[in-house]
């Protein structure tokens, strides 16, 4: 009797550990797609880093091409990658041939930064979440088991409807200057989400200014996923990455260009953090108004904003 009741706790030890190592409810792999692929509801995007590889080196079968700067930004501001309006959003959508009740299976070839931002832009616009997956491994995930494809796709027009913006979900400069550089609120953290050497300014990328806002501190959104395999980590080892942040603030999060600052958003909130918010136009917004006040080095705040 001792031995059955050692053998089922040891099934409901590996049970509970398998369910803490289990992915995110919105990550799929291969199998999950090639099970799913032909159904009549399921549209599959593709955000290359390079969009020409879409035609040269080829994508999942049936996958349309999202063009990344193009279709993800606001062509007509000042800088590209402020968050395109509920219209122009909505009408790329329904050129991709999305529906109110499509699943969306997004992935790239960038370790699912790019696809974070399409994400973060479907929820900002009301998509019923439910729907949208992203592909764990993205390129390397399906061409190591399945065939590519080089017809591009030529999908019906849908007809999905968005909702306004969720204005809980981003923030503009003038509430990062306001919370964070004047009145430093102790209630939020303003995380810069960049490679380390543009955070301390010792490299100077995509703006005339190098440093970070005062006050931010640096997590590399994408130490989150592993180089290789372009999968994410385990939820054990973002804990990690993310270890010395307090989880029960409210977040903003920036990067350069707006796709590592989605990717930081998506593994906040998968770590159960409830109020995390993007900066519209992130650092090349920020970086480019010489005005705006920077920080130099490894720390927050230098000694004219450490006072």
């Amino acid at each position: 009797m001792k031995q059955l009741e050692r053998i089922i706790l040891s099934g409901i030890l590996l049970t509970l550990a398998l369910a803490a190592q289990a992915a995110p409810g919105f990550l799929v792999d291969a199998d999950w797609l090639a099970e799913h692929i032909d159904d009549d509801k399921l549209v599959v995007l593709e955000v290359r880093y390079h969009p020409h590889r879409y035609y040269t080196i080829g994508h999942i079968p049936g996958a349309v091409q999202v063009q990344r700067f193009k279709d993800l930004g606001d062509n007509q501001a000042n800088p590209l990658m402020r968050f395109p309006s509920r219209e122009a959003f909505q009408a790329t959508l329904r050129r991709w041939g999305v529906n109110d009740d499509s699943t969306l299976v997004l992935y790239d070839d960038s370790r699912t930064a790019l696809t974070s931002r399409l994400y973060f832009l479907l929820e900002l616009y009301g998509y019923d979440m439910a729907r949208v997956k992203i592909l764990d491994g993205g390129t390397i995930e399906w061409s190591a088991f399945e065939e590519m494809s080089r017809e591009p796709a030529n999908p019906e027009p849908g007809t999905v409807t968005l909702k306004p913006a969720n204005p809980a979900l981003y923030v503009e400069w003038t509430d990062v200057y306001d919370d964070v550089v004047s009145r430093r609120d102790p209630n939020v953290v303003l995380l810069d989400a960049r490679p380390h050497d543009m955070y301390t300014g010792e490299v100077i990328k995509h703006s005339v200014m190098g440093g970070h806002i005062p006050g931010a501190v640096n997590v590399v959104s994408l130490d989150g996923t592993d180089g290789q395999s372009q999968k994410w980590l385990s939820d054990a080892e973002l804990a990690t990455l993310y270890k010395d942040i307090p989880r029960d603030r409210t977040f903003y999060v920036y990067c350069h260009d707006g796709f590592r600052m989605s990717l930081a958003y998506l593994q906040l909130k998968s770590l159960g953090v409830k109020d995390v918010r993007l900066y519209n136009g992130g650092w090349s917004h920020w970086g480019n108004r010489l005005s705006l006040p920077t920080v130099m080095g490894e720390q927050p705040y230098d000694e004219a904003y450490a006072l």
